[in-house]
């Protein structure tokens, strides 16, 4: 175990030796503590966002996802299309409100000089996440990922408004289908933080685990994947 985690300074020495030429994060946990998607979820609903009817509706069948009963990109696909009718402009600033008060203060500050460093020396990075896509543009403002680096659950927007047609939903399996779909070839590393990123991780060539929750950690000591685990006070 102790070989597998690294410092701050083996982190950076070992991502940073490699000299990538593509590198591939998950978010909400990898880079923040916490699930922005799922926080901006109930956050929107408490603004009366949606209607009450599409609100009582999406309170039950996320208690429902919660109890097992339905499979996680049908949840995360969902969270997306809640948004239908509405203009995307106005969910982008509700996104943005959101993400500065409630998650920006949980980004870990060692991730975001990671990204910034690999971005200065010439690394195409992308963000992969089955949050929305409106939370992650907000969180890649921080991170100074460009908005076409950014692989997300997204919804087909028509003149301006939200429509009630998945583009993707990088969850699980997804998250290599979403990769392939873009890039020429693996991405040189990749960083996540659950379950969901495995096939991601694995996928890589170098597969870095960042916070990861017990599920991942177990696959990451059977596999030898390198630990890091951000500290509470690296955090902005």
């Amino acid at each position: 175990m102790t070989n597998l985690t690294l410092t701050k300074s083996e982190l950076f020495e070992a991502v940073l030796n490699l000299k990538p030429r593509i590198a591939a994060f998950d978010c909400d946990g990898t880079l923040w503590s916490g699930d922005a998607g799922e926080g901006f979820y109930s956050w929107s609903m408490k603004k009366q966002m949606v209607s009450q009817e599409i609100e009582g509706w999406a309170r039950a069948r996320y208690a429902d996802y919660k109890a097992g009963n339905v499979p996680e990109s049908v949840m995360c696909g969902e969270m997306v299309t809640l948004y239908r009718g509405l203009r995307q402009d106005d969910i982008q600033r509700a996104s943005d409100e959101y993400f500065a008060l409630s998650i920006a203060p949980g980004i870990f500050e060692e991730m975001r000089e990671l990204v910034q460093r690999l971005r200065a020396e010439g690394t195409d990075v992308w963000a992969v996440s089955s949050s929305n896509q409106w939370i992650i543009r907000s969180g890649m403002r921080y991170f100074g990922i460009p908005q076409d680096r950014i692989l997300a659950a997204e919804a087909a927007v028509e003149n301006g408004v939200i429509a009630d047609r998945l583009i993707r939903v990088p969850s699980g399996p997804g998250k290599p289908e979403a990769l392939r779909s873009m890039l020429p070839s693996p991405p040189d590393c990749a960083f996540g933080n659950a379950l969901w990123d495995r096939e991601m991780l694995a996928m890589s060539k170098h597969p870095f685990v960042i916070n990861p929750n017990p599920e991942l950690k177990k696959i990451a000591i059977a596999t030898g994947w390198k630990i890091y685990q951000p500290e509470l006070n690296h955090r902005i």
